[in-house]
């Protein structure tokens, strides 16, 4: 299996500082990587559209610092606002349907999330499998943001993209990791990227929640949040049309479909793959395999859970990195792994204020 790099970038200063920033450490891979497929239909259907605009508009309303974040990824990767601005609506534009079945099959899919209460004085526990494209397998980057406003924070990131929609955590003590869900309720509004941006500025797991009960909404994503403080967890799904809490007593695990009862009748897209994890994942915690930790079930290779560059024909996704975040009141211990011979590859404290 080659290596996996995972590179650090800081950055600090005001919301387009830390854009640039970010969108210079991604340059040199966007300048010589092709534009995925899923990217090359979107921009032929919705470039120049007024939806694409209304998106924009309901962005800058409600957080223009967070699209000042994008103009300055735009700035550092050498494109104009409107590409990247579009690049981080992917989940909010519906596809042509005339694009491939494996395009329609990447979009649909994600990532494997775990959450694991505390035992007595222990840490409550986030732990994620970050799965995407292959093809940006060692273009992410592990971001260390210090802004002007707002609490500092890190996190996984794509390359060209906002962070908050992969996995990451603030010095408030507020952990966050996403699962991809693919609702069919796309409306015009906040396009979820941004929300996920949001989320990192929280300064609670209360707060954070709010942010996902906004109706305004163009789209949605699967939450896991955790508050270091308290050592609460919650497992939210939040599609445009709803938002549904749970706050975690027991270990679960969550892969890429809505679950919980309150959207039984909205119709979305189910892939065999989190099927497979999905249910995998939940025998496996039944079993008791959690007591060897997290990295058991996220690294299983029999379902897939861990999507290796061996992957099954139908699973068109890789396991890019894998986070777990443990959570003590004073503090955030996290360690990432490239892949399951990569361990700890990046590792690190936070402690909280």
């Amino acid at each position: 299996m080659p290596r996996n790099t995972i590179s650090r970038v800081r950055a600090e200063g005001d919301a387009f500082s830390i854009g640039v920033a970010l969108g210079r450490a991604s340059a040199g891979f966007l300048e010589q990587a092709p534009r995925s497929a899923q990217d090359r239909a979107l921009e032929k259907r919705w470039r120049g559209s007024d939806y694409l605009k209304t998106l924009e508009s309901a962005a800058r309303a409600t957080y223009p610092r967070f699209v000042r974040e994008i103009e300055g990824i735009a700035a550092g990767v050498g494109q104009d606002f409107e590409t990247v601005f579009l690049w981080n609506c992917w989940g909010d534009l519906q596809l042509p349907e005339d694009v491939s079945p494996a395009t329609k099959a990447l979009a649909a899919t994600g990532c494997t999330s775990l959450l694991i209460p505390r035992e007595g004085d222990g840490p409550a526990v986030i732990a994620h499998n970050e799965d995407g494209d292959a093809k940006i397998l060692g273009a992410c980057l592990w971001a260390e943001v210090e802004p002007d406003e707002g609490p500092a924070w890190s996190g996984f990131m794509y390359p060209g993209q906002l962070l908050g929609h992969t996995f990451g955590s603030n010095e408030a003590g507020l952990v966050q990791t996403v699962n991809n869900i693919s609702a069919h309720d796309l409306q015009p509004g906040v396009p979820r990227q941004i929300i996920c941006r949001a989320i990192l500025d929280a300064r609670s797991l209360d707060e954070a929640v709010d942010v996902l009960k906004r109706k305004d909404r163009a789209s949605g994503f699967h939450h896991n949040l955790g508050e270091a403080k308290t050592r609460r967890l919650a497992s939210v799904e939040a599609p445009a049309s709803g938002c549904a809490v749970r706050e975690v007593a027991s270990p679960r695990a969550h892969a890429n479909h809505l679950l919980f009862e309150e959207f039984d009748g909205l119709e979305q897209t189910i892939t065999l793959s989190s099927r497979n994890r999905q249910d995998a994942a939940d025998r496996m915690i039944a079993e008791g395999a959690l007591a060897r930790g997290a990295e058991v079930v996220l690294f299983d290779e029999t379902t897939p859970i861990y999507r290796g560059e061996d992957g099954r024909r139908d699973d068109y996704a890789q396991t890019l990195a894998t986070a777990v975040f443990a959570l003590f009141p004073d503090r955030v211990e996290w360690r990432v792994h490239a892949t399951p011979e990569e361990r700890n590859a990046l590792s690190g404290t936070v402690r909280v204020v």
